[in-house]
């Protein structure tokens, strides 16, 4: 049976390269991003396209939550069921705690940590009645030690680690896993954002055990392990996928 993903933020960066990946590993998609992204979002489209895949695409801020309950709809009705949500919209703007406003601060949490809750709460029904679900969240590991000028950002990420665990233990009764995946320094738009100049480049591939920085590919291959049967007995978990930084 084929199975159906829905991918959250998925016109660049690690959002693209896990539908690409998914694509390749023969899932059909739905993929949702803003509508400043749409050119993109549909080329990303046309490449999975390209994979003999299916794909839907669906115009959407998930800090909406109307937005969210429609992509969820929208999803289901066009691919006809939605096996995995990968929870990936994310954003990042730096500042110090002195310079950060309460609007930066709303709006950081409302897309990367409500934005989880709000697409997890639109699928539950869907993946409830159908007694199988594989809920992926990109966090980061600024959950577990962010930078200077990440305390919004470290936050949004720590609350989708905690959501993780607590989405977990409700949901498992219904077949459904959820785990995190916590990225390192990922050579992305916004995570090269913490890296501006040459120095901390070398700073950071000297710290890493693999002595590189992370390429978006190098996130794929464990979303689709926790978007697959081969983790049917791996819940609550949060991963990182750092090259060797951190530990816990």
């Amino acid at each position: 049976m084929t199975r159906h993903a829905i991918v959250t933020g998925a016109s660049r960066g690690i959002g693209r390269a896990i539908a690409l990946g998914l694509a390749e590993r023969g899932y059909d998609l739905a993929l949702t991003d803003i509508s400043p992204q749409q050119a993109t979002l549909e080329a990303v489209a046309g490449e999975v396209a390209e994979r003999g895949r299916r794909c839907v695409t669906i115009l959407a801020d998930v800090s909406d939550p109307e937005d969210c309950r429609r992509s969820a709809a929208e999803a289901v009705r066009g691919l006809g069921h939605v096996d995995a949500l990968v929870n990936n919209a994310g954003i990042l703007k730096l500042a110090s705690i002195e310079e950060l406003t309460p609007a930066l601060w709303d709006a950081t949490l409302a897309v990367n940590a409500r934005g989880v809750f709000q697409m997890t709460q639109a699928l539950i029904p869907h993946m409830r009645e159908r007694r199988y679900g594989r809920i992926v969240n990109i966090a980061s590991l600024a959950a577990r030690t962010g930078g200077p000028g990440q305390s919004h950002y470290a936050a949004s990420k720590s609350a989708v680690v905690g959501f993780t665990r607590v989405s977990s233990m409700e949901l498992g009764q219904y077949g459904i896993t959820v785990n995190a995946v916590c990225p390192g320094i990922i050579q992305t738009e916004m995570g090269m954002n913490n890296l501006r100049d040459p120095e901390r480049v070398a700073y950071f591939e000297k710290v890493t055990d693999l002595h590189r920085l992370g390429n978006p590919e190098d996130v794929v291959g464990p979303v689709a392990f926790f978007a697959s049967d081969d983790s049917a007995f791996v819940t609550g978990q949060a991963l990182n996928v750092d090259g060797g930084i951190f530990y816990s």
